[in-house]
């Protein structure tokens, strides 16, 4: 399947030097899946709701110190193809050319749309993300910001002091209520009302009920849910109900990532902050990945998720990154991860902490092998 129907021509454009204030009446007013940017009336990149997230940007900043670069596909491209794209670049819009003019955009939301049907063969804790990164409902706004930049991550899921559901804060939330304060108190120096939103505490912005799902629910399900209720992602729990423990977040991003799966002998990749990479290219990390993966001949790699972070710590100019690998296998999930100053010293740490959990995998594996094969032995006798 390709894109062909399923991009629209329909989107909103808006120049580089525009004011992020105007930017931010146009989410509010439009509530756009992302903003086409352009210098010049040539496409530059693109702007998403995410983007907007960041404390002390002042209106009168200009939209091309948020722009990020979308790689621009072709109105025909494969569906897999473009759900790659979109997942990699972080973002919920692509921009769209026929021939070397811009079309139009293409979202997630539009594709999902069209593969629902196809979607009931997946469940969701096959696909959904474990490693839940949840805050306290009495955290404050400011803390609740800097892990989301930290994790890049768009939802936290929020507890209370026995670690039990009570709500869910999004991008969202907190853009609309900056945007929301910000026309409150008009304009001017508003340095002390941003200190006053960092402070407040997270269950004044977080929304509640919370909308769940339960791990054996269908994809496709879920995803009508999320569609029809225009959410970007759910908290899995044990019952399907907020006031629960949280065993993990369903994201419309995971559900782009599944499309990505492929059941070709090669093996399929995903690299999350693709622009992190430096001297190290895709093909060597899928041949890294590869490498790893083979000292474990009965190990089936269904998928690959290579996922970088940038610290703010340099060392001669050069970013400390972490690296985290995780492979989605016949025989369950492995990962590793590392540190290391350069997406391809960070890469190689963490492939040689996946390599010793593969093998310690292995391990495990014959050990139950082996107890098995007596248990068999001894039911003879």
């Amino acid at each position: 399947m390709d894109i062909a129907d399923i991009a629209t021509s329909e989107y909103i454009e808006i120049d580089v030097d525009e004011r992020l204030g105007k930017v931010q009446s146009i989410f509010e007013r439009e509530n756009p899946k992302g903003l086409i940017v352009t210098r010049d009336g040539e496409y530059a990149g693109v702007i998403g709701e995410r983007d907007l997230v960041r404390s002390r940007i002042e209106d009168d900043t200009k939209a091309d110190v948020l722009m990020r670069s979308a790689p621009r596909v072709d109105r025909t491209e494969d569906v897999r193809e473009v759900a790659r794209v979109l997942v990699e670049g972080g973002t919920k819009v692509a921009p769209v050319y026929e021939g070397n003019a811009l079309w139009g955009i293409v979202t997630a939301d539009a594709i999902l749309d069209a593969v629902l049907d196809s979607l009931d063969a997946l469940t969701v804790e096959q696909i959904q993300t474990d490693d839940v990164i949840t805050i306290g409902e009495k955290s404050h706004v400011g803390q609740a910001i800097n892990r989301l930049r930290e994790h890049g991550v768009s939802r936290l899921p929020v507890v209370d002091d026995a670690d039990l559901l009570v709500g869910i804060l999004t991008t969202h939330d907190i853009v609309d209520f900056v945007v929301r304060d910000a026309d409150r108190q008009g304009r001017g120096d508003r340095r002390g009302d941003l200190d006053r939103m960092l402070d407040l505490p997270v269950y004044d912005l977080m929304t509640d009920p919370v909308l769940t799902t339960v791990g054996n629910e269908t994809v496709e399900d879920a995803v009508r849910q999320m569609l029809d209720s225009d959410v970007s992602g759910l908290v899995v729990t044990p019952s399907g109900d907020d006031g629960d423990d949280v065993s993990g977040v369903l994201t419309k991003t995971d559900v782009l990532r599944a499309l990505t799966f492929t059941e070709e002998d090669r093996m399929d990749v995903q690299i999350t902050n693709v622009k992190l990479l430096d001297t190290i290219s895709r093909e060597e990390i899928v041949e890294g990945i590869t490498g790893v993966a083979d000292k474990y001949q009965k190990m089936q790699v269904h998928h690959a998720h290579v996922r970088f972070h940038e610290h703010k710590e340099k060392l001669r100019g050069t970013p400390l990154i972490q690296c985290q690998i995780r492979l989605r296998t016949n025989h369950g999930q492995v990962g590793g991860s590392g540190e290391g100053y350069g997406a391809d010293h960070a890469f190689h740490v963490a492939a040689d902490t996946l390599e010793r959990n593969v093998l310690e995998l292995k391990g495990l594996r014959a050990d139950e092998q082996y107890r098995g094969q007596l248990l068999r032995k001894l039911g003879e006798l």
